[in-house]
């Protein structure tokens, strides 16, 4: 018989923190649910409670209405320093 696959206990940051709002405009907290191609993340891997993921996917939702967070990320392009702010080159 195949052994059964352990895996890691995880506790919701959010709860732990004592949150009870998850504001869209609060980057910082969103970006730990979000994966490098800027899509939400499961509960089963960010080990988040029902209602902190419900409220990170409402904030998520609105941020990417408000054009804080992309919608869709190409493949090929998929940028490293977005949560930083953009330095002028010039």
């Amino acid at each position: 018989m195949a052994e059964k696959v352990k895996y890691i206990k995880r506790h919701c940051k959010y709860t732990e923190a004592k949150i009870d709002y998850i504001d869209y405009k609060d980057l910082s907290l969103l970006k730990h649910s979000l994966s490098e191609r800027f899509k939400i993340m499961p509960r089963r891997l960010t080990g988040n409670s029902k209602e902190a993921q419900d409220m990170v996917k409402i904030a998520i939702k609105r941020a990417r209405q408000m054009a804080l967070i992309p919608y869709v990320v190409d493949g090929n392009k998929v940028s490293t320093d977005f949560w930083e702010k953009p330095q002028n080159k010039a």
